[in-house]
């Protein structure tokens, strides 16, 4: 038995399984067996690997199909990322003055009001004005109590829309508490003044959230990932981009310019246009000044993508204090949010490519042609509202 194991370690070369000289019957037959074995194991290594990749990859094409499912379920208005203000500064304790701030969409305002604890009474009629964008109310309470912790703010009507609400409570001792209330969670109940790092949380979650919610910011930034070629040209668009809206984020949070949202929205509407034909280019093999130098149409168009980040934060109200910390955090917010969604995107392209998934040439084209169409249904849809408020 040990001489047989002798021969059959002499007769291989065991580092790459290659036959050496092999002269005898017996040396032969311990060849053609081990041969065998090795050939039923490869076999088996092999069919176990194409199933693992079989089912990888209809892993991934079931997760592309709910996705476009569920995109398809969804209105195709681009979320409304502009949030409702419930503003509520306590004057001296026990008396509250109350600032509630609703967006006006395509000319209407939104049927949602606040509904504050039974604790708040009214003091004197409320009063109302219009501004760009927004109705806003004014109003006066007297806390029967003494004090507005441990009560419920509800937002009637919440439920039935597609907007947040920025709730946010300065109380006479100087603490503030702020939350977010969604169409998910339209109540909240009051607690006691919050901290700094609570606070800051809320600024930071508004900015991750503006970016996911919406949409249209996000099939631009797909856009620029399906034009750009290389890593350092990805690195260098998505950098430029970066720059450009957090510079127009802070001018615009600042007050030193602004932009109408009309107009800005059906030109951030056109920017998604102006990307869909650049990429049937790349899908076609040509080429142009964008896609050589995607960086510096990522620059312009983030210019005014920034102006529309700023809408989410300017229409809240903040005052003087909270301005360096909230756009701060609110820019570093916007900041996660796009850096997980290109991650998403570059590890999907990576695993198709890994998995070597051939795609119909219609599913090749079917994203250049996507971006394209809501880009032109937004652009006809945005510039049809901002005609019609004109006309009013």
């Amino acid at each position: 038995m040990l001489n047989g194991e002798k021969r059959m370690n002499q007769g291989f070369d065991m580092k790459f399984l290659i036959p050496m000289n092999l002269n005898s019957g017996a040396e032969r037959n311990h060849y053609s067996m081990f041969n065998v074995g090795r050939s039923m194991l490869d076999v088996r290594v092999f069919s176990i690997a194409l199933k693992t990749k079989q089912i990888l990859r209809w892993w991934l094409v079931t997760v592309m199909l709910l996705a476009m499912g569920f995109g398809s379920a969804v209105n195709l208005h681009a979320h409304e990322i502009r949030p409702a203000l419930l503003n509520i500064v306590e004057q001296k304790p026990g008396w509250f003055e109350v600032t509630w701030k609703v967006p006006v969409l395509a000319g209407y305002e939104l049927d949602i009001q606040p509904v504050l604890p039974d604790g708040l009474a009214p003091y004197g009629p409320p009063a109302s004005h219009d501004i760009p964008g927004a109705t806003v109310q004014y109003a006066t309470y007297q806390a029967k109590d003494g004090a507005l912790a441990g009560g419920t703010i509800t937002i009637d009507g919440l439920s039935a829309t597609q907007i947040d609400v920025m709730v946010r409570i300065n109380f006479a001792d100087g603490t503030t508490q702020s939350t977010i209330l969604r169409p998910a969670s339209p109540s909240f109940t009051v607690p006691s003044p919050g901290t700094k790092g609570e606070v800051a949380w809320v600024y930071l979650r508004l900015g991750v959230e503006h970016i996911l919610q919406g949409i249209d910011h996000l099939l631009f930034v797909l856009g620029l990932l399906l034009i750009v070629g290389s890593r350092y040209t990805l690195i260098k668009t998505i950098t430029a981009f970066t720059i450009a809206h957090s510079i127009t984020l802070g001018i615009a949070t600042l007050g030193y310019a602004s932009a109408p949202v009309p107009p800005l929205n059906a030109a951030i509407a056109l920017s998604i246009l102006f990307l869909g034909p650049e990429i049937v280019r790349v899908w076609r093999g040509q080429t142009s000044f964008t896609i050589r130098h995607p960086w510096v149409v990522a620059f312009a168009f983030g210019l005014l993508h920034g102006f529309g980040f700023a809408s989410g934060l300017t229409t809240i109200g903040l005052s003087s204090a909270e301005i360096p910390v909230a756009l701060l955090l609110f820019n570093v917010g916007v900041e996660i949010g796009q850096l997980f969604f290109v991650l998403v995107i570059v590890m999907l392209e990576r695993s198709f490519r890994v998995l070597d998934i051939r795609w119909p040439r219609w599913a090749e084209a079917l994203p250049a042609y996507t971006v394209g169409s809501l880009g032109a249904f937004w652009t006809i849809q945005r510039v049809a509202i901002m005609v019609g408020g004109l006309a009013k």
